[in-house]
């Protein structure tokens, strides 16, 4: 059996590979897995499929002999925030973050509120092989209680991230993106003084992240144009990334958030080594930038859990990836977008600078684009010689392109697609060169395959 879990736990088209069979032993092999007795934190996200899964994993955990605690819809930081505060043996979090509706997800923490580790996904798995039998789903879905307390701990401890500070005479604009974030970005930004206003706000599982939120910044940008505002945040499925909008309409991605933020903490004394924690898909004009005035950059594989580790094991205390995905040191660095969202705001309104005028100060990107090769097959169900085979073939292109532009080929941990990133010194040698490289490489792929 290949590796159920990805880049980011376990994810799917729900009722192909996440199904209720699998969501009840997760839940099973979970709770057999725990020493620890105190309950399991679950939340979701407002996909129309998490009730059902919830439903199953939340059976699975009972059979096992454990208890849970039920938070609801809810951002995933949310999830191992509490699990820390109220001394949680673990939690799961049903989401498929930045995915379309039809999708759905399985997010594991430990006890410590981190995402587990490659040896605790292992065990689970070995014990999810060992459950052979199908669990059927039942005919109707039965409510379950939430608990609405633990959300507002989690709200006020946003709050109290700004230290007494407040965003009054800030005028802000959020796209909820019809997910986690409608539960509670509103109010906070609200509460801490801000005159918000807030577009795709209803739980709507079907619109999650459709043609709106972190991914597709047009209709935040539209609601800056038609109702003028300091700045917008657009949040992602499950609140864990975000992306900033100025006045202007100029894009504030993780790679500048990286960079204005950790230049603030580097004036502050307050930035281990002056190093900062990215990915291989970080702008090769940030990496510049960052260096110039004393910093180094330290890259990793594409996902939080590769930033994660190495912010601990290089002791750094700000990280993310270009997505919007940023790890700090305020949180235990769990990828929260809203916290994020509050930090931008609290530097603008502290520095007395408009979001603007801040972003100026920022690095000038290298031109880059990221195109997808769709693929009508699972990569990670191919034979090993198959997936061997298309393995080379990838690091044979990047090896042959690496002379005239930075390239970098990555299968999905998520979806169906080869993502490949093309970074060069000018729009029309980048676009070029993304075209011929898509195009050679589907042809290749479909030729190892076929």
């Amino acid at each position: 059996m290949q590796s159920i879990f990805g880049t980011d736990g376990i994810r799917g088209r729900f009722n192909e590979e996440i199904t209720y069979s699998l969501a009840y032993k997760v839940g099973y092999a979970l709770g057999s897995t725990l020493e620890n007795k105190n309950p399991i934190l679950i939340g979701r996200d407002t996909r129309i499929s998490g009730d059902i899964l919830l439903q199953a994993i939340t059976q699975g955990i009972n059979e096992s002999g454990k208890k849970f605690i039920n938070l609801g819809i809810c951002p995933t930081p949310a999830i191992p925030f509490l699990i820390k505060q109220e001394n949680l043996s673990s939690g799961i979090m049903i989401s498929a973050s930045h995915n379309p509706p039809e999708y759905n997800g399985i997010k594991i923490f430990d006890h410590n509120g981190q995402k587990i580790n490659k040896y605790f996904e292992n065990k689970i798995q070995k014990l999810i092989e060992e459950l052979n039998q199908n669990i059927e789903a039942p005919t109707k879905v039965i409510p379950q209680n939430t608990n609405k307390d633990l959300i507002d701990v989690y709200i006020n401890s946003l709050i109290q991230t700004m230290g007494g500070e407040n965003l009054s005479g800030l005028k802000i604009i959020l796209d909820t993106c019809y997910g986690s974030a409608t539960t509670c970005a509103k109010q906070i930004f609200q509460s801490l003084g801000a005159d918000v206003r807030v577009i795709n706000n209803s739980k709507n599982g079907l619109k999650i992240n459709m043609n709106c939120g972190s991914t597709n910044l047009e209709p935040l940008k539209k609601a800056l144009r038609e109702n003028p505002a300091d700045m917008g945040f657009s949040f992602d499925g499950d609140a864990d990334r975000v992306i900033g909008i100025d006045s202007k309409g100029h894009v504030l991605d993780g790679d500048h958030i990286l960079f204005l933020w950790g230049k603030e903490l580097m004036e502050q004394k307050n930035l281990t080594n002056n190093l900062l924690i990215s990915t291989q898909m970080a702008n090769l004009g940030f990496e510049k930038a960052w260096n110039k005035i004393g910093g180094i950059l330290y890259r990793t594989d594409v996902g939080d859990k590769y930033v994660h580790d190495a912010i601990k094991e290089k002791r750094a205390v700000l990280g993310g990836e270009q997505s919007g995905h940023i790890l700090s040191k305020i949180n235990n660095f769990s990828g929260d977008g809203i916290l994020t969202a509050l930090q931008i705001s609290k530097y603008c309104k502290k520095k007395n600078i408009n979001l603007n005028d801040w972003l100026k100060s920022s690095f000038k990107p290298y031109p880059q684009t990221l195109s997808n090769i769709n693929l009508d097959f699972n990569i990670k169900k191919l034979n090993p010689k198959t997936k061997i085979l298309i393995d080379q073939t990838i690091e044979n292109f990047q090896a042959l392109y690496s002379d005239n532009c930075r390239v970098f080929i990555r299968p999905s941990g998520t979806e169906p697609l080869i993502r490949v990133l093309v970074e060069a010194k000018n729009y029309e040698e980048v676009n070029s060169l993304s075209s011929e490289i898509t195009n050679k490489l589907f042809l290749e792929i479909n030729k190892i395959i076929n």
